[in-house]
């Protein structure tokens, strides 16, 4: 594995850093073939329970390298790049993006396809594809909307405007925000709740979420009863633990 991507292990739980500091962590192939493999790992790893996203240096990431897109930037295939954030999307685990400092475009796509977002004070995000007369290939046009609402979502994205990390949590981009010098200690108290519970159910859950995800209420009810996965392995072991303490 390269530099472009670090994983940090911790007590079950991985942090995934963005690690081009120099360049505000631009986005490029080579970038994003790292985050690939080391989702691809993580997928098997069952010692990792929950993975936070996050970037090297002054920010989560300014965005796709426009220098790479000018030149011509060469993918494996067409939607790889879609391919790789739904990959990230649908790992059997909770995925945390943590973000601080600028997180634009490409990058807010890549945050997007995290389970849910925490900010630092400094954050700060924007759609800027209407900017470069471009459109979005890697989910935003899917995401932002089911994040934010229809509405919100085309405002940011008609009108290119950053904001800040008040203003994410306002819209629903952002769970919550903290002040930039408790942003590890957040990360790390964070992750450790929720490596504590049960990665069987954190698994289910994330399946059943993304199967019932638009449909009508009675619909969704209906597939929680019928193909919900019901009690877990660790289940009994939990249950025993937490009732001797009580005792």
């Amino acid at each position: 594995m390269g530099e472009l991507v670090l994983r940090t292990d911790h007590d079950g739980w991985t942090v995934l850093t963005l690690n081009r500091p120099e360049k505000l962590n631009a986005l490029t192939v080579a970038m994003f073939a790292e985050l690939r493999a080391h989702v691809e790992a993580l997928r098997e790893d069952a010692a990792v329970r929950c993975v936070v996203l996050r970037g090297a240096g002054r920010c989560f990431s300014a965005g796709h390298d426009l220098a790479d897109i000018g030149a011509g930037e060469t993918v494996p295939s067409r939607g790889w790049h879609s391919e790789t954030l739904r990959m990230l999307e649908k790992l059997p685990k909770p995925v945390v993006a943590a973000v601080h400092g600028h997180c634009y475009t490409g990058a807010l796509e890549v945050a997007l396809a995290a389970d849910f977002l925490i900010a630092a004070d400094d954050a700060r995000f924007g759609d800027t594809h209407a900017k470069w007369a471009l459109t979005p290939v890697w989910g935003m046009s899917q995401r932002l909307p089911r994040r934010v609402g229809v509405a919100t979502a085309k405002r940011l994205m008609f009108t290119a405007d950053m904001i800040d990390a008040a203003e994410a949590v306002r819209i629903g981009l952002a769970e919550y925000a903290v002040p930039l010098a408790d942003l590890d200690t957040e990360i790390a108290s964070l992750a450790g709740r929720i490596a504590a519970q049960s990665p069987f159910s954190h698994a289910a859950n994330k399946r059943l979420l993304d199967a019932t995800d638009g449909r009508p209420l009675d619909a969704g009810l209906q597939w929680e009863v019928t193909e919900g996965e019901g009690r877990g392995p660790d289940a009994q072991e939990r249950i025993a633990a937490f009732t001797s303490r009580k005792g």
